[in-house]
């Protein structure tokens, strides 16, 4: 079985836009694109997990367009991977394709490097006649600008009067997928992960995978997903991986501020040497103190972590 078959996320995305979860003059500006038979430029922006990467490969299939997918967070951060694989995919043409142009998608853009940028920039204009680009962000502001003036930018956030809406389709979309996978439910737990993490809708559906591992889906998810989980963060905080420590920040924010600095300290010594406890209590003092009044809750814990990560030693 491959990875796209087990995951639940792929082996369920939707391959047609009129399939996607999104506000309907969002998917209306997309079936606009389809009718068209071409794409701009595209720049998605929207929350983590809500649909811009899945719009983006459907857009792609359903014109018959070639497509590749670089990770911004990955290779999509090396200099050589635009000079090389994107120059190299751009520059040629398709002798399979349907479609007027190839696709470039660029997933998480905002964790590019500027050079990456500039250079992207430059490719967009180099391969217009042969290619269009598709940035996927969750925030637009960490792009440059010439990359936002040549694209047209779509907001993928959702209206308040269409959130119960968009919750109640992706409740019969679950329904389906639990059915489907042979996974007891209890109805009335369903509405309470959605609106945990709303509209996250890859991060519900990777919970509820995780947890249905016992067949059953009953009220004791909803105990489990209080719990903050720091394997990953701690051998991320060790190994000093930024952009996964970042990544864990963004997906636990849904917990408590003070919950998440107090399971930290809780979890002190089992993950750090003896002699490095003491800072790392005062960090996490610190930070949980200005928890109560900071603007920005993410950045807020981030510079925690990041804190601890230069300053402490990890076992």
């Amino acid at each position: 079985m491959s990875r796209n078959e087990f995951l639940w996320v792929e082996k369920y995305r939707p391959r047609k836009i009129d399939e996607c979860i999104l506000p309907e003059s969002t998917k209306s500006t997309f079936n606009e694109f389809l009718n068209s038979g071409q794409i701009p430029n595209l720049l998605l922006y929207g929350t983590a997990g809500i649909g811009k990467t899945t719009v983006a490969k459907a857009l792609c299939e359903q014109l018959g367009a070639d497509y590749i997918v670089i990770n911004g967070s990955d290779e999509g951060r090396a200099i050589d991977t635009i000079r090389n694989k994107v120059k190299d995919f751009a520059s040629t043409l398709s002798l399979s394709s349907d479609s007027q142009h190839k696709v470039v998608i660029v997933d998480e853009a905002d964790n590019t490097t500027s050079d990456v940028q500039l250079a992207l920039r430059a490719n967009i204009e180099a391969f217009y006649g042969n290619c269009r680009f598709i940035f996927t962000c969750n925030y637009k502001n960490k792009l440059i600008e010439p990359l936002h003036s040549r694209c047209a930018v779509v907001d993928f956030s959702i209206p308040g009067k269409e959130k119960k809406l968009l919750a109640g389709t992706f409740f019969d979309r679950l329904r389906f997928i639990l059915e489907e996978e042979g996974v007891q439910y209890d109805p009335k737990v369903l509405p309470q992960i959605i609106l945990k993490f709303f509209p996250d809708w890859r991060r519900t559906l990777n919970e509820c995978q995780r947890y249905a591992v016992g067949g059953v889906i009953d009220s004791g998810i909803l105990s489990s997903l209080s719990d903050v989980r720091f394997n990953e963060l701690t051998q991320a905080l060790k190994t000093k991986q930024y952009t996964t420590v970042k990544k864990w920040v963004s997906s636990n924010l849904d917990n408590e501020p003070s919950h998440i600095f107090r399971s930290i300290y809780d979890n002190l010594y089992q993950c750090l040497e003896p002699r490095t406890i003491p800072q790392a209590v005062l960090i996490i003092g610190k930070y949980q103190y200005q928890s109560a009044f900071v603007a920005d809750q993410e950045i807020n814990l981030l510079a925690a972590l990041t804190e601890m990560m230069v300053e402490c030693e990890f076992k």
